[in-house]
């Protein structure tokens, strides 16, 4: 009960200076649309980040024999020399809740020649329907179609073709070390040219029609390289590597077919790394909006303090301790931040909810950007999350009760005679 008067006290006395009141409460107000706007755009760049560095090629997670990374080598299928039920694992990988998608790859290393034009090439095999779930590589064709399946056809990267003066319809000759010994060469066909927008793709990377390619590296059909998986939520990827581990029988030991299982997490580090980053700077945002606005909140409720040291004064000599006065300037303060927090929540959600639906395209000021491998395209996106409103309501309500307590302890400490006598 006598908590409530000590309210209803401080929130009429917000209201003598009805002014200064809605100036503060619209500082805090912006304050908070600050905070929470730039931890919004921090969480649309790390979501961003993440989508296209592991929606360009890699996929989410990724099942491969143990001793495949990181030499690569052709001859560490999954299964060993033996392969395995290709089908078989992809209806148990697909089975998992958590997947959406899996497609096999097989990976091997060549030269590319056209006339006197020769280029190193990393060969990815996929098959063209499963690979569309996984990856976006194969929608990023700027020239051409897709190589059919079984056929001498291939993509090239578009630097790459640039470097061998190619386009669709030309003939290149492909020669690749095979999985017995010999070397492996034929004619194939450019069907199209792709475009991810990452140098380290468009300018070494050629893709094959699985089977064509495991022909050619004289790989059985059941001998593949690497599944990647695809996940609806990148950032289930820990957890759902632990499900699909289980369901294929890939424990400790690697199973019967010595897989192993790694989220995005583990084969791209810096992607992960730089995402971390950017989660970890998001308090320090919030930190530094609201410093700024400590001397702010802290300077109205010291002009409101100087303005009533007669009241004060008066309360003491009624009997108040100086607790009890302290208590309403705190209390006051404390009604500014929710004041400007409903303010803050009011004008922030609209643009949240606009700007996350239309998110700006800044492809005519910049191109597009690649970091820690992975494209960071011009478009600048907020993202909702918990985080940010939660560190932006509790940073506004700590600083108003942070900013108060100067003040309180100024207004406790009002000696009564003297201030009564004018002194």
């Amino acid at each position: 009960m006598v908590a409530n008067v000590w309210w209803r006290v401080a929130w009429r006395n917000l209201w003598r200076n009805r002014r200064r009141t809605l100036i503060t409460a619209s500082a805090l107000a912006i304050g908070f649309f600050g905070a929470v706007l730039m931890v919004a755009v921090d969480d649309g760049i790390r979501v961003e980040l993440v989508e296209n560095g592991t929606g360009v090629l890699t996929g989410q997670l990724q099942l491969h024999a143990r001793d495949w990374r990181p030499e690569h080598s052709l001859y560490a299928t999954i299964g060993g020399d033996a392969g395995t039920d290709v089908d078989a694992l992809l209806r148990r990988i697909r089975a998992v809740p958590a997947v959406s998608a899996a497609a096999p790859r097989v990976w091997a290393g060549g030269l590319l020649s056209a006339g006197s034009r020769t280029e190193g090439a990393l060969l990815m095999g996929a098959d063209p329907v499963l690979e569309r779930g996984v990856s976006r590589i194969l929608d990023a064709l700027v020239a051409g179609r897709l190589p059919a399946a079984g056929a001498r056809e291939l993509l090239v990267g578009s630097e790459l073709a640039r470097k061998l003066r190619v386009g669709p319809g030309a003939e290149l000759v492909l020669v690749a070390p095979a999985a017995d010994g010999s070397m492996g060469n034929d004619v194939f066909r450019v069907s199209g040219v792709f475009r991810s927008g990452l140098d380290q793709l468009d300018g070494a990377y050629a893709i094959l029609p699985l089977a064509t390619l495991q022909t050619l590296l004289a790989l059985d059909l059941r001998r593949i390289h690497e599944v990647a998986v695809a996940l609806p939520d990148p950032w289930a990827a820990p957890a759902a590597a632990r499900a699909i581990a289980a369901a294929v029988g890939a424990g400790a030991g690697g199973g019967p077919h010595n897989l192993a299982v790694e989220p995005w997490s583990e084969f791209s580090p810096e992607i992960a790394s730089y995402a971390q980053l950017i989660e970890a700077s998001n308090a320090l945002i919030v930190g530094i909006v609201f410093v700024f606005a400590i001397f702010g909140v802290a300077n109205t409720s010291l002009m409101g303090t100087y303005e009533r040291r007669r009241e004060f004064a008066v309360v003491r000599a009624l009997g108040v301790g100086p607790a009890g006065v302290a208590r309403t300037v705190v209390y006051e303060s404390l009604a500014l931040g929710l004041l400007g927090l409903a303010a803050g929540v009011v004008i922030t959600a609209p643009v949240l909810v606009l700007w996350h639906a239309h998110p700006l395209n800044l492809a005519g000021v910049i191109g597009d950007m690649e970091l820690a491998g992975a494209l960071l395209r011009p478009i600048l996106r907020v993202e909702y999350s918990v985080d940010g409103p939660i560190l932006g309501a509790v940073g506004l309500l700590v600083t108003a009760v942070v900013a108060a307590l100067y003040p309180a302890v100024r207004a406790a400490r009002v000696p009564p005679a003297d201030a009564l006598a004018g002194r």
